[in-house]
């Protein structure tokens, strides 16, 4: 098996996580541009503007309190010193490897292995992992989970996340506005039919286009804290046997978790969501090259 350097994984995933956000950003401006030949041009800045201004006011205060907000949602409490000294151990060693300050460390009650990362920099990052991660991983195994997790820290997904989410709200909230405004305005004197027939289309396929390119997004950046974890480890074989582990233990979905964090985890906790994560399979196969 030809082996695969992990820093050239990593270039190429953030060079694939480039091109899939330019894409949505390109999929924006086509949908402005057809909506501005539909309709006047003061009308579209109007909704161009209403749609910058509710979405950036919305991602901004969630991204801002990412951390306590996703600790929170799943009921997560501050990981002791004194008890799991093992966990603050493993992160602070990884911290110094990594050359980013400690995250503060939560527990979630869990028979799940798995863990998540979040917070909106380095500075303000926190860690939680599940009861069953510490019960049912050896040494090497969580130090590999806790690696990917300060991989999404180092690279900062959150961050990376949130500007495809900005992008894709903008797209839905400006393709459902122009869909509804097609009802009330009824001057078509100063309207080119065939565009605004190419804009409805658009309208309704461009959410579902952006959507399908933001959950390639989250799958690329979980190869690239993937990789970003043999780096801080030089150990892939501690990653291979937790994903071996998650396979066969993380059988039944957790009810804690909601839709709106699922993706965050480092193995996805719902089983009707498999879309957001590479499957176990393929990441193994990626791990093993390198």
């Amino acid at each position: 098996m030809q082996k695969v350097d992990f820093n050239d994984q990593i270039s190429r995933n953030n060079w694939k996580s480039f091109f899939l956000i330019f894409s949505i950003f390109i999929i924006f401006i086509a949908l402005g541009y057809l909506i501005s030949f539909a309709f006047a041009p003061g009308y579209f800045f109007l909704i161009m503007i209403i749609s910058i201004i509710f979405s950036l006011t919305y991602i901004w205060l969630t991204y801002y309190n990412s951390g306590r907000i996703a600790v929170a949602s799943v009921g997560a409490k501050p990981a002791s010193h004194e008890k799991y000294k093992l966990y603050h151990d493993l992160v602070e060693s990884l911290s110094i490897a990594s050359g980013i300050p400690k995250p503060k460390l939560y527990v979630m009650e869990s028979r799940q292995i798995n863990a998540f990362a979040s917070g909106r920099n380095p500075e303000n990052a926190v860690i939680c992992v599940t009861t069953g991660a510490l019960e049912k991983l050896d040494k090497e195994e969580l130090r590999g989970v806790l690696a990917h997790e300060l991989g999404h820290v180092a690279n900062y997904d959150i961050k990376y996340m949130t500007v495809a989410t900005i992008m894709v709200g903008m797209i839905a909230i400006i393709s459902e506005m122009f869909l509804h405004s097609l009802w009330f305005n009824g001057n078509g004197d100063n309207k080119n039919v065939f565009l605004i027939i190419v804009g409805v289309l658009l309208a309704i396929l461009a959410p579902i286009v952006v959507n399908l390119i933001q959950l390639a997004i989250s799958r690329r950046r979980e190869y690239n804290a993937d990789a970003s974890a043999v780096k801080f480890t030089r150990y892939p074989r501690g990653l291979i046997g937790a994903l071996k582990k998650i396979e066969r233990e993380n059988v039944f979905p957790e009810k804690k978790v909601s839709k709106a964090v699922a993706p965050l985890f480092f193995s996805n906790p719902l089983k009707n969501l498999t879309s957001t994560h590479p499957s176990i399979e393929k990441r193994i196969k990626a791990l093993e090259k390198m």
